[in-house]
């Protein structure tokens, strides 16, 4: 059999009558049939004659091949995926230059996962085509489609932006509005679950755009402890007006729960806003919402998420503090130096007020309104007063640091809206491949100890491989952490913790008794995991884990399970252990039911029934055993009943208004203003398509009826169920700008 008809069939199994011209040959074929299968290759081995000095032996093999063999002092010891794994293919020259199958095993031990098979080395540039970039994104698209029904955007021929510095509406030209509104149109026909909400102004213009894909929603299912509000593109003044609500997953990558268009920056705008995002994510509020300085966003989220830890982006604060303080250009680094110290080296509230008065004296600061209000509202954002929450890495010294800076590559100040329409499907696909291949590592891949930490083992299995890491890198670093006692009171001892690799103290409080630990470096405030300092003070303290309320379950590989982790990490482990050979057989699963019909029907019958069997039994258990520290987990959901969906609006305290502060800041007024929405002239001759009648349902609760009201003269898209909504009106009240 020649090289030709092996490609003719190049997916089928080796077979001992195979011929190939070259030893390159075979492997590439081998290649090609591990890609089908699903595993990845590696050449094992080859021998030269001694008398011509040509290739006459090879041998290819799976890369979990052989036993790992690593020296037990290396210093950086390198991951290794062989764990004993026989299959491998030996090939040998004939005398007449042809190469044939001297041996196959076929059989492995471990699970093969084709649907993964792009992401092994050995075969990411196997299909130069394939590995287009145009092309993969492509593909990827249409496995998104599968699982989140994804939809392709028709695109608008112009962009959206702000009208003037007022920003009472979005200027849009001729046809822009027919266009936007077929675009979502197709979005949800595409995707029922495709959300999208329009807000008109007084003369009846398109104001404010709101939407989120099926994606976005269930991410927030999983991570709605912590959210960051980011107006970025908007301050800064953008061709499109763009707002977005980030969040992180379990591999610390950024998802992207909502994109917002608006005309400017208003009470009543960012209380739309929040309105319509509350509920689009099924009426659960975050447990925490970091955003840029700015009263109207204060008194929004004080409206909108009552209950929410409202806290200032960090990075956010430090870049503002250069531009307010243009004017101590000739002293910038003194100044810069002695801010840095003063935020991050105040390990207590005592030492931060002092330092912030010696700070303010120095430059002759007391008559700056604007830092005189950084001051007091330094419980929002300076890390010497966050406690008890979690930012999850949304926050951090400097933007590039940040999450958020994920969406800087695909977006400029002058991308239109057209452009970003194209790049939002871009961004899409890339934040689905890149959780795609961290889930595959977690499930595929064992993460390599580094040192005989019991804090190391401990976690090796709980958390996700990046975060393992991150966390690695800690439990490393205590060694080069000294501490001493500093003071004791009762069960709580304070220790000084010099961290010779920064070269600096830090203060580290452990209550042992209440398994409580503080360090002011506030790394697990701002990332979620234990730093260096608090794993060398429970190591010299005779505790060798990490105490269960320190480890987040959005940082585990049941991060997105509706069960919550239980108290017992070991119990973790297995579970994980548990989870992570399902979704290997799973994957399997859909790959052998995908085939035909019949073998769908199989599969599909084989997982309803275990699903209710295996509901069955944890109902059982949960029933029977009581639950700590139970995770809150929203599940997903395609449908918004009407009387839930508004958020319960603090509306006495927005009659009460916030009040103005000494230094000047933005208060409600108790009088707001009367404001009429409608539809622009523009809309009037607006065709939907198939010239269908849309309907509006009334989404607001009975307890806010006759304090915002939803136009009833605004159409929207045919359905049984609520997924798109127009803009919320103030019959009697108008709340101020």
């Amino acid at each position: 059999m020649d090289i030709n008809t092996v490609s003719e069939s190049i997916k089928s199994e080796p077979q001992e009558t195979m011929e190939f011209d070259s030893n390159e040959a075979a492997y590439e074929f081998y290649k090609e049939y591990a890609k089908s299968v699903g595993f990845g290759t590696a050449k094992l081995s080859s021998r030269r004659s001694r008398a011509s000095k040509e290739f006459i032996d090879a041998k290819f093999s799976c890369i979990r091949y052989g036993n790992k063999q690593q020296s037990d002092d290396a210093i950086n010891p390198r991951p290794s995926p062989k764990i004993g794994c026989k299959a491998s293919m030996h090939v040998k020259r004939r005398q007449n230059g042809k190469w044939y199958i001297h041996s196959f095993i076929k059989d492995h031990n471990h699970e093969l996962l084709p649907s993964q098979s792009h992401f092994f080395r050995s075969h990411r540039n196997s299909d130069p085509l394939k590995n287009d970039t145009k092309v993969r994104r492509k593909t990827i698209l249409s496995s998104m489609s599968k699982q989140y029904n994804i939809y392709q955007s028709t695109g608008l021929e112009s962009y959206l932006r702000n009208q003037d510095d007022r920003g009472r509406s979005l200027t849009l030209e001729e046809g822009d509005a027919q266009i936007l509104l077929e675009s979502f149109v197709t979005m949800q026909e595409e995707n029922p679950k495709f959300f999208y909400a329009v807000d008109l102004n007084e003369e009846h213009q398109l104001r404010n755009v709101f939407w989120v894909d099926a994606k976005g929603m269930d991410d927030y299912t999983n991570f709605s402890d912590v959210v960051s509000f980011d107006t970025t593109y908007f301050y800064n003044k953008y061709k499109i007006p763009l707002v977005l609500f980030i969040g992180v997953n379990q591999h610390c990558q950024p998802t992207l729960l909502g994109c917002g268009l608006i005309a400017d920056e208003t009470l009543f705008t960012f209380i739309w806003l929040f309105q319509t995002w509350y509920l689009a994510m099924g009426s659960k509020s975050p447990n925490v919402i970091v955003t840029d300085q700015s009263n109207s966003l204060e008194a929004a989220i004080v409206a909108v998420f009552p209950d929410t830890r409202h806290c200032y982006n960090l990075w956010n604060v430090l870049e503002k503090v250069s531009r307010q303080l243009d004017y101590l250009n000739p002293w910038h680094d003194t100044f810069m130096a002695k801010f840095s110290k003063c935020i991050q080296k105040s390990w207590t509230e005592e030492k931060f007020d002092k330092r912030w008065g010696k700070l303010v004296n120095k430059f002759n600061l007391n008559d700056d309104t604007w830092f005189q209000s950084l001051y007091q509202d330094r419980k929002l954002w300076a890390p010497t007063f966050i406690k008890n929450i979690s930012f999850a890495g949304l926050s951090t010294f400097s933007r590039s640091e940040s999450p958020n800076s994920f969406f800087d590559k695909y977006i400029h100040p002058e991308t239109s809206l057209k452009e970003f329409l194209e790049q939002y499907k871009v961004i899409m696909e890339d934040i689905h491949e890149e959780q795609a291949k961290a889930d595959f590592d977690t499930w595929h891949d064992t993460p390599e100890l580094k040192s005989p930490s019991p804090f190391e083992k401990q976690l090796s299995f709980v958390y996700t491989h990046e975060i393992f890491k991150k966390f690695q890198d800690e439990v490393l670093g205590a060694a080069a952490c000294h501490l001493k006692i500093e003071k004791e009171e009762g069960n709580c001892v304070t220790y000084v913790v010099k961290d010779f690799e920064t070269s600096q103290d830090y203060m580290v409080e452990w209550n042992e008794t209440q398994l409580d630990i503080n360090c002011s470096c506030r790394t697990f405030e701002f990332k979620g995991f234990l730093c260096r300092h608090a794993v060398v003070v429970l190591q010299m303290s005779g505790v060798f884990s990490v105490p269960f309320k320190y480890v987040l379950q959005r940082w585990t590989n049941a991060a997105q399970s509706k069960y919550p982790i239980s108290e017992k990490l070991e119990n973790v482990q297995t579970k994980t252990r548990r989870l992570n050979d399902l979704c290997r057989r799973a994957i399997i699963l859909g790959e052998e039911g995908s085939i035909s019909q019949e073998s769908y029907k199989i599969a599909l019958g084989a997982i309803k029934d275990a699903l209710v069997q295996c509901s069955n039994v944890n109902n059982n258990n949960n029933n029977n055993n009581s639950v700590v520290n139970e995770v809150s987990v929203r599940p997903s959901t395609s449908t918004y009943e009407e009387e839930e969906q508004v958020p319960n609006l603090n509306v006495e305290k927005l009659k009460k208004g916030v009040k103005r502060t000494e230094n000047g800041k933005e208060k409600v007024a108790t009088q707001p203003e009367v404001v009429n929405i409608g539809i622009d002239a523009s809309f009037h001759h607006m065709e939907l398509p198939n010239t269908r009648l849309l309907q509006l349902h009334n989404m607001m609760p009975p307890h806010l009826q006759g304090v915002v009201v939803v136009p009833t003269m605004f159409h929207n898209v045919a359905s049984s169920q609520f997924h798109n909504v127009a803009s919320a009106q103030l019959q009697n009240t108008r709340l101020p700008h």
